[in-house]
């Protein structure tokens, strides 16, 4: 049985919470409608991984259809249905940076790899590969995800939450210094112009 759960933000100092006889587990992260929760964090980069490490595990149970003799259209269509919508579930609503979208391309492509039975040693191009596999590219499904949920809030006339967060301001006016973080928005204005 899972044990029941509390999240502190970074304002609250943790303490033990009891609820009757029941000892809340105070966690820093939590795992909720299959993604990664932090208060107060970017989860952006933790949910990558773990979205990378499920498509391998997607990938791993179907090993030995991908190994096996049947013709590569097969596989591409298992590729397609049953490991690219795990490796790419809830992507668009995250904001991407290139190194986020390079550790998908970076992993699509040693699945491939394994589908054909190559390795990097063998000095086959990326193009050469996916001219042979044919599985949609991580980065156009992902992109493609983004703008189905990006007309949806779009369309939206109501006043519910999704429209509410998207076009939410800070409080102060002035931020941090460095370069500011990647907003869910920048993908977009960077593909359609504002």
């Amino acid at each position: 049985m899972d044990k029941t759960k509390i999240m502190f933000n970074v304002h609250v100092t943790p303490m033990p919470v009891v609820v009757g006889s029941t000892k809340l587990e105070v966690v820093d992260e939590y795992v909720y409608l299959r993604q990664i929760v932090r208060l107060g964090k970017s989860n952006f980069d933790r949910e990558v991984n773990r979205r990378i490490e499920l498509g391998w595990a997607a990938f791993g149970k179907l090993r030995h259809i991908f190994s096996s003799d049947i013709p590569q259209n097969l596989k591409t269509q298992l590729y397609n249905q049953c490991v690219l919508p795990v490796m790419t579930y809830g992507s668009e609503t995250w904001s991407f940076t290139a190194g986020r979208m390079r550790k998908l391309k970076v992993a699509q492509q040693a699945m491939e790899r394994a589908v054909l039975g190559v390795s990097l040693r063998d000095k086959l191009r990326n193009e050469y590969i996916r001219s042979r596999t044919r599985v949609t590219d991580i980065a156009q499904r992902i992109s493609k995800l983004k703008w189905q949920w990006a007309g949806h809030i779009a369309r939206r006339t109501d006043n519910r939450w999704g429209r509410k967060v998207l076009e939410w301001q800070p409080r102060t006016s002035r931020r941090s210094v460095g370069r500011p973080p990647t907003r869910w928005s920048d993908d977009l204005v960077r593909h359609a112009g504002s």
